[in-house]
């Protein structure tokens, strides 16, 4: 049989802010929902959005990226794979299904935001992190520099446009 694929791309906006946990061994687990957005026209040729809610779980470095930089609005670039956990309900007794996806890198959208913006991100510019629950770590994290390049041009951040 033939190997599969199992990778997903998402591009979104955070729905509420994350939950932030510890297992049992001291591994940092962050999980919240990303909404994205279609639009198609319809029979009668008037646009609608659809939203899709995607369950987001991230471990690791990713997580602590997630707890501290991440929050309501955000925008993010996801990419992982899916997964589908079962459990038994206590309670009922049924069978229960979640399907996931397992964030393997996260990067930031949005820029610095304006005071007040819905989608700031505070001084953190962007991230690119890796990160699974079976694998090491690695990360590029890119912090603002503490002196811009442009410091003797006379050009302040109210002068980019974004």
């Amino acid at each position: 049989m033939a190997k599969g694929i199992n990778k997903v791309l998402l591009l979104g906006n955070v729905g509420k802010d994350p939950e932030i946990r510890s297992t049992a061994g001291g591994m940092t687990v962050a999980s919240f929902s990303l909404a994205t957005a279609e639009r198609a026209r319809d029979a009668q040729g008037n646009w609608s959005d659809k939203t899709e809610w995607h369950n987001i779980v991230c471990f690791q470095r990713t997580a602590e990226v997630v707890r501290d930089y991440v929050k309501k609005g955000t925008q993010l670039f996801i990419e992982g794979k899916i997964q589908t956990r079962s459990w038994d309900d206590k309670t009922s007794g049924e069978k229960k299904y979640k399907t996931e996806i397992l964030c393997n890198e996260l990067t930031l959208l949005g820029g610095r935001g304006a005071e007040g913006g819905s989608t700031s991100t505070g001084s953190y510019s962007g991230a690119s992190t890796r990160s699974s629950a079976s694998s090491s770590t690695s990360y590029d994290q890119r912090q603002p520099a503490t002196t811009p390049d442009y410091g003797d041009s006379g050009i302040t951040d109210d002068d980019i446009p974004f």
